[in-house]
């Protein structure tokens, strides 16, 4: 084993008699204290250790009393799942793949951008979209992650996000799985991360991405909590957009600007485009010109990203050169474009890579490891 790998940390795992305590909202957790004749208040201090202060055991919870924290620590656990591989890039990008108990994986990632810390977490294990160019749906879905999966996701990211004396200050649905497949769950765990008892962070700092479901969409519009809302499209037609993403032959684009119109209208949000430049497939100049086209349907900006190779797949990373060329074709159009910059290429740090890469050395005996490459700092 090298000096920068060592075994994973043993799990702390939730039993059938200790329920998970991210699970649980206010309410939740107020009715609690109330059944175990506890004030209410109580419940406050309890979340803001998790929320505010993120602590991972009950016996941190100092201004507690010794019983409920026994009491606590009997009836709820707060992590439930194993820090199963972690990696750091050059860049200060972290990477880190969760491992729940019934060997179900998801990788959360903190993307760091100046005085800005970004958690970029998945919604479920696996994916249903299987967009052809990802790592994340390769096996297809394993199962949707709970309220208190997600948020433990988040919490892992804010450690992370603490080092060096930074803070998270934004969310965003873009790990694996399609979100608004799992919409009951991803918005519960919404409504926790903009509480002012859970992360208390505002509705413009979090994003959900979706490759496009247009009924949960206006959905999404109805819910009086104007979060950003990023549709995955990587496609300026029909036709090239079904080759690339094996759900859009069951969703019209038409369907899809008119949801996203609908959400604009109801929110006041301007949406995102995401679209990944697949070099040689999507990144040419008639490709540039029907993006513009269509944009013109939308109050909506632009976001390009080269894409990340993911073994064995055969798709290629764009030049810088022809992103550029991409990026200045909107431009003349009208449209507002931004070229995000590739962060932690050295950690497979695009969607599903750490997780696939984590199994296929499983499966063939390799063991989990931790991976901690030095900062430019450090070197």
């Amino acid at each position: 084993m090298s000096e920068h790998e060592t075994d994973a940390a043993p799990p702390t795992l939730s039993t059938p008699q200790r329920r998970p305590l991210l699970g649980l909202d206010r309410a939740e957790l107020e009715a609690w204290c109330e059944a175990e004749s506890l004030p209410k208040y109580r419940a406050g201090q309890i979340l803001s250790w998790i929320y505010a202060k993120l602590v991972t055991t009950f016996d941190a919870m100092t201004d507690l009393p010794a019983d409920l924290r026994r009491r606590l620590d009997e009836a709820f656990v707060i992590q439930t799942a194993e820090v199963a591989r972690r990696a750091e890039s050059n860049d200060g990008t972290i990477k880190t793949l969760l491992r729940w108990s019934d060997g179900a994986t998801c990788e959360c990632v903190m993307i760091p951008d100046g005085d800005r810390r970004t958690a970029c977490i998945g919604s479920q294990v696996g994916c249903p979209v299987q967009c052809v160019f990802c790592a994340s749906g390769l096996e297809g879905l394993e199962r949707n992650l709970t309220r208190g999966e997600i948020l433990e996701q988040l919490l892992c990211v804010a450690r992370d996000s603490r080092v060096g004396g930074g803070r998270l200050s934004n969310v965003v649905f873009m790990g694996s799985g399609e979100p608004l497949a799992n919409y009951d769950e991803v918005m519960a765990a919404v409504r926790t991360l903009h509480a002012p008892w859970g992360v208390g962070l505002g509705a413009r700092r979090i994003t959900i991405s979706t490759v496009g479901l247009p009924a949960r969409i206006r959905r999404l519009s109805d819910e009086k909590l104007p979060v950003n809302l990023a549709l995955s499209l990587h496609a300026p037609n029909e036709s090239l957009r079904r080759e690339i993403i094996p759900w859009a032959g069951k969703i019209r684009l038409d369907e899809l600007v008119a949801a996203c119109r609908f959400y604009f209208e109801r929110t006041g949000r301007e949406i995102t485009l995401e679209y990944i430049l697949l070099g040689g497939v999507n990144d040419g100049a008639s490709h540039a010109d029907e993006l513009a086209t269509l944009c013109s349907q939308l109050r909506c900006n632009v976001n390009l990203i080269r894409y990340n190779p993911v073994e064995p797949l055969p798709f290629r990373r764009p030049t810088p050169q022809a992103a550029a060329r991409f990026q200045e074709s909107l431009r003349r159009r009208g449209v507002n474009s931004h070229l995000r910059r590739s962060r932690g290429l050295d950690i497979d740090a695009a969607c599903g890579q750490l997780r696939r890469k984590a199994k296929l050395e499983s499966d063939a005996g390799g063991a989990v490891v931790q991976i901690n490459l030095p900062r430019p700092d450090q070197t």
